[in-house]
């Protein structure tokens, strides 16, 4: 990452992410941070997720091919870092996708062993989308201000543990199909509609946080969950969607109008994640900002 020059020989520090961050380009820009791509595999190619595939051509293919996914390679996490050393990076705060969701984390943490010249830092969110965006967002900030790598290191992880994620889909086929329903069931409550509100626990896997019945109530639930969970302090918000920009448009509105929040973003959800989830994701993260004393 970019960073002002360096007259008393402070150390120089990376922020890596991954692509299932779904921090936007002009972010990244801003602070330098570092995105490592997933892949999308379908049979007869391959695609680094948000380089050279775009969320809308994963759902508008999914009628005639659901592709795979796959993590970054040792070699391409290897070359991420030769080029951050080759640049004089002596530190590097790498934070991933949970690791109960992907092998991101554990190959990146084995990469970087081999790494003993530079202090690699490894974090597992236990989230993704903004859960893994925001925390990574708030370190940069942070390196910025004070430039000191342990306390971006404290940031990452005490904005990760107090961030909270909720999202509705359209099916439950496509995270039964991947492998990643985690808690989640819905096999029986798919023939009722019944429409299970998803988090994520403590150890990064999905749950069903709330369950209702029809995909307007579903939605309707999620800004109540919003209102809750904002009703209390200041806090950083992303309304994120997968295929369904325009409900989640109106979530977002709706948002604008709620008093503690401070920002408020709106993403698309990488499409990695959309091959897990398929079209139709609605989502909140809550992300409390915080402060010096905190």
């Amino acid at each position: 990452m970019q960073q002002t020059s360096n007259p008393m020989n402070l150390p120089k520090i990376a922020i890596v992410t991954d692509s299932t961050s779904d921090l936007d380009s002009k972010m990244t820009k801003e602070f330098g941070i570092e995105i490592l791509p997933l892949h999308v595999v379908y049979k007869d190619r391959e695609y680094l997720d948000g380089v050279n595939i775009q969320p809308n051509e994963v759902y508008d293919n999914m009628d005639i091919e659901v592709p795979t996914t796959s993590l970054p390679s040792p070699a391409e996490v290897s070359n991420l870092l030769n080029r951050l050393r080759d640049d004089n990076y002596t530190h590097v705060i790498s934070m991933h996708i949970s690791s109960g969701l992907s092998g991101t984390y554990e190959t990146v943490c084995q990469v970087a062993n081999e790494y003993k010249d530079m202090k690699i830092e490894v974090l597992d969110s236990k989230a993704l989308s903004m859960g893994l965006g925001f925390p990574v967002l708030e370190a940069a900030r942070e390196l910025r201000k004070s430039m000191d790598f342990q306390a971006a290191i404290k940031v990452a992880k005490t904005v990760s543990q107090q961030t909270k994620l909720y999202f509705v889909l359209s099916t439950l086929e496509y995270l039964k199909r991947g492998g990643r329903i985690g808690y989640v069931s819905g096999t029986v409550g798919e023939l009722l509609n019944i429409k299970p509100i998803i988090s994520i626990n403590s150890e990064g896997k999905y749950i069903t946080h709330a369950k209702v019945r029809g995909r307007d109530q579903s939605l309707k639930k999620l800004f109540d969950i919003l209102t809750e969970g904002t009703g209390n302090g200041l806090f950083n918000v992303a309304i994120v969607h997968g295929g369904a920009e325009q409900e989640a448009r109106k979530l977002w509105q709706k948002a604008k109008e709620l008093p503690n929040i401070k920002e408020l973003l709106f993403n698309q959800i990488s499409p990695v994640m959309g091959v897990h989830t398929g079209p139709g994701l609605v989502g909140v993260i809550i992300s409390p900002v915080i402060t010096a004393q905190s």
